[in-house]
């Protein structure tokens, strides 16, 4: 197969910003269970996400507030998601809301960067109708 050839004009990668980079390591791993390589003391690359990417030493964070495009995960169990990111001390800085098709919440990272998970089985597992 054709990597290239495969992935033409397809989301290939992305990137973040993270003041500390320990932190964002200790938290999508624990999370997420992403993996990590270092390039140095101000990059990092990762896999495991569903697409790779990497984190870059930056005092600036990402918002969908402040006009950044903003990354939803899905998860088969929202409200176990959600436990695991409080407890790895990530924030909910918006609670569980249902929409057509689905519930989601927001959450910041240890660097302050927001992220959204979703998913379309209300707190029982079952289906939610669209």
């Amino acid at each position: 197969m054709n990597r290239r050839k495969d992935h033409h004009e397809k989301i290939d990668y992305i990137e973040f910003p993270a003041t500390d980079m320990a932190a964002a390591r200790a938290f999508f791993t624990e999370v997420f269970n992403w993996s990590f390589q270092d390039f140095g003391g101000a990059y990092m690359a990762f896999s495991g996400a569903g697409v790779d990417g990497g984190f870059f030493r930056s005092e600036l964070t990402v918002r969908a507030a402040g006009g950044s495009a903003l990354v939803v995960f899905y998860s088969a169990g929202l409200e176990q998601t959600q436990a695991k990111i409080e407890r790895a001390g990530g924030a909910i800085v918006k609670p569980v809301f249902s929409f057509p098709g689905g519930r989601r919440f927001h959450f910041t990272d240890p660097n302050g960067n927001e992220y959204a998970v979703w998913s379309d089985l209300d707190a029982d597992g079952r289906a939610i109708a669209v």
